[in-house]
């Protein structure tokens, strides 16, 4: 039999990616609302690994990454994942969203991904919302799947991911003293 525990406090991190930059420094306390304040944020990166958004939102497209301080409860996930839609929903700009913002977390092993979409590798964690494993860390560093999207993939992510694993690492052996 095995004994249920308490899950590990996971790091939050946002993918955010939009054609005006502007759009960002308009929506930045509102992130800072759900997740807390910053603790990283990525340079701009180029958003070109598919066209998928350029019919609704335009292009070219830029994306950062931003990382939360406070360490979050992973059951939160499927909340914070509405609260962002919200954000999304009310920068609409004729019904074509302006900004896309893609909430997951981090935890030494996983990086998990929020979603809407159901799909086979996806488990479905309540409130319409199911969590896609995106990236597994191994002792050679983070490991694509067969399904990550290949902007995930790309080496600026994973180094910026790798980044915030340290950071995550850190402040957990801070709270465990």
């Amino acid at each position: 039999m095995s004994t249920p525990k308490k899950p590990a406090a996971a790091k939050l991190v946002m993918s955010v990616f939009m054609k005006e930059k502007t759009v960002l420094e308009s929506i930045f306390p509102r992130l800072e609302a759900v997740g807390g304040p910053v603790d990283m944020i990525s340079p701009w990166l180029d958003f070109d690994f598919t066209d998928y958004y350029y019919r609704e939102m335009g292009e070219p497209l830029f994306r950062r990454l931003i990382a939360f301080k406070p360490l979050m409860e992973q059951d939160a996930l499927a909340s914070i994942k509405l609260d962002t839609n919200k954000i999304e929903s009310d920068c609409l700009d004729r019904n074509n969203r302006t900004i896309n913002i893609d909430p997951g977390y981090l935890l030494s092993s996983r990086f998990i991904l929020a979603t809407g979409k159901e799909y086979s590798h996806r488990i479905y964690i309540g409130q319409k919302i199911y969590a896609d494993l995106t990236l597994m860390y191994t002792k050679k560093g983070f490991k694509t799947l067969e399904w990550t999207y290949p902007d995930y993939a790309s080496p600026a992510v994973l180094k910026f991911l790798g980044q915030v694993r340290q950071k995550y690492l850190a402040d957990l052996k801070t709270i465990k003293g």
